[in-house]
């Protein structure tokens, strides 16, 4: 299963959307893999009530950071064109 890191909380907090549960994960921020920042996804587990991240998930960050980037730049000529 997918899940992506939405935001950070009192500095020492991560909070993972886990797209497939419709759920939330909170786990401390000394467990994310080494280069984990906001909007990177991980491959994930689950055993038993307890989530495990298995792996970064460096193709779905990057094709959803392409999709964020075309979508902004749909918006941002959209606007031109109404200026």
């Amino acid at each position: 299963m997918k899940g992506v890191l939405d935001r950070f909380e009192d500095n020492n907090k991560a909070v993972i959307l886990i797209e497939e549960q419709h759920d939330e994960w909170i786990v401390p921020i000394e467990e994310l893999p080494q280069g984990s920042q906001v909007n990177t996804w991980f491959t994930l587990e689950k055993t038993g009530n307890q989530y495990h991240i298995l792996s970064i998930d460096k193709d779905t960050t990057e094709k959803q950071k392409e999709n964020a980037s075309d979508l902004m730049n749909k918006l941002r000529a959209r606007k031109k064109r109404w200026d």
